[in-house]
């Protein structure tokens, strides 16, 4: 019943602790067959939930969104890839997703790069001093120069993914959208936002869902609805 392309996020406040992403997998059971952990939960046991999930037969991607000097991403990435994990996500500067390359070693597990955050817009950018420009642009260059330096695959919001899947580069990489809500759901902190139908037909390969799931009377209900939707 499940399909790999949706992600299932595991966060804070929604689902605090590890014991509470246990429950939720419980209450999903066959419908979700891949879950995302990050930073939130970490200090909840966000690592041996993602053991106790894999160990279920479940995918797992892990959302660090590492950012840090080349020696140090370096070593987290080799420390995690022990874990058996199917994604990890580092920011997408190109030493950064070099670094997180070659720590990955001989592992499976799949480096995705954070282009823009979807929860940012040009104001936010602006505050952060980054560089002029419209937010789609700097979203398809960072997705370039990620592949170019290793990346197996980029996160981006589904506004931007039709453009990234034309670039050359991008072909046989990854397309993981975050910033996807069912029709009528709240956005919450998201800002470049679309539907799972529209996120997945414009080049998307996995989509990331989280509240309109886990806040759900009927998680999953809502899993199932959203599997129905993209066919």
């Amino acid at each position: 019943m499940s399909d790999p392309r949706l992600i299932v996020a595991l966060d804070p406040p929604n689902v605090p602790h590890a014991l509470a992403g246990e429950a939720m997998a419980d209450r999903l059971g066959d419908a979700v067959s891949f879950y995302k952990i990050g930073l939130g939960m970490l200090t909840g046991g966000g690592l041996a939930l993602a053991m106790e999930l894999k160990g279920r037969g479940k995918r797992v991607f892990l959302d660090m969104k590492l950012f840090d000097i080349g020696a140090t991403v370096e070593a987290a990435v080799s420390g995690l890839a022990a874990f058996d994990l199917d994604f990890l996500t580092v920011h997408g500067d190109p030493s950064v997703v070099r670094a997180a390359a070659r720590g990955r070693g001989a592992s499976g597990m799949k480096i995705l790069a954070v282009t823009v955050l979807t929860s940012s817009d040009r104001g936010d950018l602006d505050e952060a001093m980054i560089r002029a420009g419209d937010v789609p642009g700097i979203v398809l260059e960072r997705a370039r120069r990620a592949f170019e330096a290793g990346a197996d695959g980029v996160i981006a919001s589904p506004l931007e993914a039709a453009a990234i899947r034309a670039l050359p580069e991008a072909a046989g990489r990854l397309i993981v959208c975050p910033g996807v809500r069912p029709a009528g759901a709240a956005m919450g902190d998201q800002k470049r936002i679309a539907t799972p139908a529209a996120a997945l037909a414009a080049g998307a390969d996995h989509i990331v869902v989280g509240r309109p799931v886990t806040e759900a009377p009927d998680p999953a209900g809502a899993a199932l609805a959203i599997l129905r939707e993209i066919g």
